[in-house]
């Protein structure tokens, strides 16, 4: 699976996510994915999921899907 990578403080996590390959980006989809529905099961106190990484990572996918099919 594809790591979400550690850029530290200089780069968003929109720049992060555009630097990751289709696969990997695919990948941390999923991972998210799992995670939430692992919160949602265990319902863990102090621990929130947070839909920003579900947002920005769909968000990506759209713009990437869209282009695709420009070319």
């Amino acid at each position: 699976m594809g790591q979400y990578a550690a850029f530290g403080d200089h780069a968003s996590l929109e720049e992060q996510v555009k630097s990751l390959a289709d696969e990997e980006l695919l990948d941390f989809w999923e991972e998210t994915q799992q995670v939430a529905k692992m919160l949602d099961e265990e319902e863990q106190p102090g621990i929130e999921y947070n839909p920003e990484y579900e947002r920005v990572i769909l968000q990506e996918l759209q713009f990437r899907t869209s282009f695709k099919g420009q070319f």
